[in-house]
């Protein structure tokens, strides 16, 4: 299927003020399909000799006359594009994509495109690529001589503009391609608090955070625990992802949990999930336009998100507070101190009574195992219940034949007895 050209209204001007555009047109050579190049003639085309390429214009009007099937852009050593080419990775018919390809447009947050074919993306970013390897899979970097179709068909919800993104590319190079022994550039990080100064972090961590409380490490793994979602909150500390689509869904419900037990306290959630099972070198790669790590978004989401912070001195919603005296019964305890101490009531004198307590949290697997325990017992009450209904209809069954048997008996004071009919008088005296 031909696919769709581009008009001036759909492109960024960056592209539309350079005379780097060309004319495509699929064939087949030796049974399998190859894009060849054409100029505004329909001549022959190269990405190595800017005398055949031409204005945007020009290259759409050939295009529209028929002898290319779409426009393309060349870029060179002297602009400053990046091409990100994600392959294979949509379903060309209904658009599903996969989600690694997702969450590649999502780091780069720039220009993307629908392939010719629908079956991938094409994201224009501006930057500069790491030296090493530039390709791998359906996945290829490009910033050197090259061409690419422009299609104009841009994906839905992406940036119309082509964004700076080096510290993004840097970080999907470092995951996706086997770089060169120079070392590339690492996200700015400082000291955590000096209670463990060799840590990382994230310098952007601070941008977001909650009220914080005054719970040590090892107390917020210990609530967290035992709360009534501490099953869960286990499993995920151990780097259990069962249950998840992917890790970072993991990633996230943890921090979720670390967000209410630590107050919103960004740092100390960053340092505990770095103690955790599901912590690994994602944590502090930048992966988004902004500089931020994917820790410190990850972080920042899960504080957004929480409604209510635990409070180790008041009420939480996590940790059940128990029965609050009435005002009667403070008035009540407040006489009985007056009288201990000799003194007369004072009706205008405040209340006195304990102060309200926090119950112990249950953890859930103990109420797990009442609740099988409750159950076992219910079923052996239906179970014993059938027993009895059943021994009940054998003896209606075994009194119906007794009866039959009697109305159906010989001469004298049985026939006397048939003729009455059965009666439990009758019945006791035989």
């Amino acid at each position: 299927m031909t696919p769709p050209l581009p008009t001036r209204e759909q492109l960024p001007d960056d592209l539309l003020e350079r005379a780097n555009w060309v004319g495509w047109r699929t064939q087949t050579r030796s049974g399998a399909e190859t894009t060849v190049l054409k100029d505004a003639t329909g001549g022959p085309a190269s990405v190595t000799d800017p005398s055949t390429w031409t204005t945007f214009d020009e290259a759409l009007a050939s295009a529209r006359d028929g002898p290319t099937d779409g426009v393309g852009y060349v870029f060179t050593d002297d602009d400053p594009f990046v091409v990100v080419d994600i392959g294979e990775c949509r379903d060309s018919e209904t658009g599903a994509t996969e989600r690694w390809a997702w969450e590649l447009v999502d780091r780069l947050d720039s220009r993307t495109e629908v392939t010719p074919s629908r079956t991938g993306y094409r994201v224009l970013v501006r930057g500069t690529l790491p030296s090493g390897g530039d390709r791998t899979g359906n996945l290829e970097l490009s910033d050197g001589a090259g061409f690419f179709p422009v299609t104009g068909d841009r994906l839905e919800g992406t940036s119309a503009a082509i964004a700076e993104r080096s510290d993004v590319l840097a970080a999907i190079h470092g995951a996706y391609f086997e770089a060169d022994p120079e070392p590339s550039p690492t996200p700015a990080v400082e000291s955590v608090a000096p209670d463990s100064p060799e840590t990382p972090v994230d310098a952007r961590l601070d941008e977001v955070s909650g009220p914080s409380n005054d719970l040590a490490d090892d107390e917020v793994i210990d609530r967290a625990s035992t709360a009534v979602n501490g099953v869960k909150f286990t499993h995920l500390w151990r780097g259990d992802t069962s249950g998840y689509d992917d890790r970072d869904e993991a990633d996230a419900a943890l921090c979720s949990i670390l967000a209410f037990w630590t107050a919103g306290d960004a740092r100390q959630m960053c340092r505990l999930f770095r103690d955790c099972g599901l912590f690994r070198p994602k944590w502090d790669e930048v992966a988004h336009a902004d500089g931020s790590t994917y820790g410190a978004k990850t972080v920042h989401r899960a504080i957004r998100e929480t409604s209510e912070f635990y409070d180790p001195s008041g009420w939480s919603s996590a940790v059940r507070p128990a029965a609050t005296p009435t005002d009667e019964d403070r008035r009540g305890d407040s006489r009985s101190d007056s009288a201990l101490d000799g003194q007369s009531d004072d009706p205008g004198s405040e209340p006195r009574g304990p102060p309200p307590t926090t119950a112990s949290p249950v953890g859930e697997r103990e109420a797990f195992d009442r609740f099988s325990e409750l159950r076992a017992r219910l079923d052996e009450a239906v179970d014993e219940n059938q027993r009895l209904r059943d021994e009940l209809d054998a003896e209606r069954e075994r009194r119906r034949d007794l009866e039959a048997r009697r109305r159906g008996g010989g001469d004298g004071e049985r026939d006397e007895k048939a003729g009455r009919g059965w009666s439990l008088f009758d019945w006791l005296r035989s």
